[in-house]
């Protein structure tokens, strides 16, 4: 499968905006043959935007962004992953990530589970249950976001459920480059999975982010790594490749889980 990561600056407060760059990203994804395009994290409105904001913006999962994010993939023929702020029950916003097919019917939507620091906590609630896979084009693909990548549990859980594609759109700012250029590349080798990270890049009001999106296989390869410059990154996925790393290094088939369970 033929995967194509967006890296770009945010459009903040901009909906419109970020459906018609959308429309763009993904015309000119399927031209060079991608089946599936990753946007940043929170791509519909921005990330830095504020509570306010976030509230404003929010909507249902299958709110108004969504339906023309959906007839995007069906004109275009292409699977899309995207961030938004998504609204809950009793007034709670979610960071959240949904993953529509190429017919643009919701394949999954998840709710960042670990938020980051102050501006998550003042932005979202946290999302509450585990994530799970769905197929998309053959493969078992879950979804992840931005921080959720850098604790271990999470990927651990995703590869233990048979995910061997995660997604994680991401918003990981200047000063956190060792998580674009190691963790992610670790996640996958130690999951025995594929790994899709698709950051932003340039300014946001006072972050700088990092760029660094990348596409890391589960042998310790790099199938794809950007650097600060907009623009499209490709990454051609080969199932051979899982078969070979699982076999030389069957890190899911020898884990000992019942070693790791709580005493009390």
């Amino acid at each position: 499968m033929k995967l194509a990561l967006c890296q770009c600056t945010p459009l903040p407060l901009d909906s419109a905006g970020n459906l018609a760059r959308l429309e763009r990203f993904a015309a000119q994804a399927a031209g060079e043959g991608a089946r599936l395009l990753v946007l940043p994290e929170m791509f519909s409105s921005g990330y830095n935007i504020g509570a306010a904001a976030v509230r404003q913006l929010a909507e249902a999962a299958d709110g108004p962004f969504a339906q023309a994010a959906a007839a995007i993939a069906r004109r275009h023929r292409i699977a899309l992953c995207y961030g938004y702020p998504e609204a809950g029950g009793g007034g709670a916003v979610y960071n959240s990530a949904r993953l529509l097919d190429e017919q643009g019917a919701p394949l999954l939507n998840y709710r960042k589970l670990q938020l980051f620091g102050d501006l998550d906590r003042q932005q979202f609630s946290a999302g509450a249950w585990l994530p799970t896979v769905a197929m998309l084009h053959g493969w078992q693909v879950g979804l992840q976001i931005c921080y959720d990548i850098e604790f271990p549990e999470g990927a651990r859980y995703l590869a233990r459920a048979g995910a061997e594609l995660i997604l994680v759109p991401t918003a990981n700012m200047r000063g956190f480059e060792f998580i674009a250029e190691v963790t992610v590349r670790s996640r996958a080798y130690e999951n025995q999975c594929f790994v899709a990270y698709a950051n932003y890049t340039g300014a946001e009001g006072a972050l700088q982010y990092c760029g660094l999106s990348s596409v890391n296989g589960p042998a310790a390869s790099r199938e794809a790594m950007a650097a600060g410059q907009e623009g499209l990154l490709y990454a051609e996925l080969d199932k051979a490749e899982l078969t070979v790393s699982r076999r030389e290094n069957p890190y899911l088939a020898d884990l000992r889980t019942g070693v790791f369970l709580p005493r009390r």
